[in-house]
């Protein structure tokens, strides 16, 4: 299978089977990542990182990322589209009939169902990330520098109104005077 093939049907399937956003379906596509020998976990961190800088969806600008990468301009393309065609295709279905049965309480149920699940996978994500960065569980167990980064983004998002690009921004600004 050619490389083109293989990342629209890779990343069809991962917009196709992603709920909750874009920061849930990152543990899906790094398994991908990994299981195509695409990218290893330090170069797929570095690719979230700018894909969470970048205006817009993190989704759409991961697969973008990786695309670029994996095969330029075209790769970007390809990868963009294999990602969020099947949004396109499940929102113009699901739009229709959610308006449709919106106050079912089945339907309801089910999205009170879904919601702790995403949280959780977005939980384990984050998490994920930290062990394999050696933030959580390295040979320190704790690296003090990154854990207090990660605190004070925690505490400055929650306390205050900034916008979080301007913490990432910060945040590598701080990273080339500490590391």
């Amino acid at each position: 299978m050619s490389l083109y093939l293989e990342m629209i049907v890779t990343f069809f399937k991962l917009g196709l089977v992603s709920f909750g956003g874009g920061y849930a379906m990152i543990p899906l596509i790094q398994t991908e990542m990994q299981s195509h020998h695409w990218l290893d976990i330090s170069q797929f961190t570095n690719l979230i990182a700018v894909s969470a800088m970048a205006p817009g969806p993190i989704a759409s600008n991961t697969a973008t990322v990786v695309g670029y990468k994996l095969a330029g301009l075209t790769g970007a393309a390809v990868a963009c589209i294999g990602v969020t065609l099947p949004s396109l295709l499940l929102i113009l279905v699901v739009g229709k009939l959610f308006f449709t049965f919106q106050n079912h309480p089945y339907v309801k149920a089910a999205f009170y169902g879904l919601r702790p699940t995403i949280v959780g996978v977005i939980a384990y994500a984050a998490i994920k990330f930290a062990i394999s960065n050696g933030i959580v569980g390295g040979s320190q167990f704790i690296d003090i520098k990154s854990s207090i980064l990660l605190v004070a983004a925690f505490i400055l998002l929650i306390k205050t109104k900034i916008h979080p690009a301007y913490l990432i921004l910060a945040s590598g600004i701080i990273g080339v005077f500490i590391f």
